[in-house]
């Protein structure tokens, strides 16, 4: 049961952590990579894949200790949670909003759309929401008021 606990309470710690990581790093000195996102591309990869990668790659070193040192046997169940995340994170970010895959070209999904507009939010703005899954998004965009577009690097 302590498993599932850690598992899921680091699935429910990654929503903040990745808006945090979005805000201050990819839209800080992460910019370099995380530009290509922002902006139309061609083909199947962009420069911003590098940060799933090495993020995959933060993970699989924790669950590699997890695995092969007893006293961090707790780093399994987190980096599992973890790795869900990453999943539902792929799955919503990559494969629904921005098409990355042909599986929701056609579809609309209720549920997913409320977060499709929050990130189109994102990217017309260059601003909040930062989240993913949960996405806050500042009062003075839902209440439709005007804001300026944040000027992208």
């Amino acid at each position: 049961m302590r498993e599932v606990v850690l598992a899921a309470a680091a699935f429910g710690a990654m929503e903040p952590i990745t808006a945090a990581t979005h805000r201050f790093v990819m839209h800080g000195p992460g910019m370099a990579l995380h530009r290509s996102h922002h902006r139309r591309h061609h083909g199947r990869w962009e420069r911003n894949d590098a940060f799933p990668v090495m993020f995959a790659g933060l993970v699989c070193i924790a669950l590699w200790l997890g695995f092969h040192e007893p006293q961090l046997g707790d780093l399994v169940p987190i980096g599992l949670g973890i790795t869900a995340y990453g999943a539902a994170y792929a799955l919503v970010h990559d494969v629904y909003i921005h098409h990355r895959l042909r599986w929701f070209r056609e579809r609309h999904v209720p549920g997913l759309e409320h977060l499709a507009a929050a990130h189109e939010l994102h990217h017309r703005f260059g601003g909040p929401p930062y989240g993913m899954l949960l996405p806050v998004v500042p009062r003075r965009l839902r209440s439709g008021q005007r804001v300026a577009a944040v000027p992208r690097p």
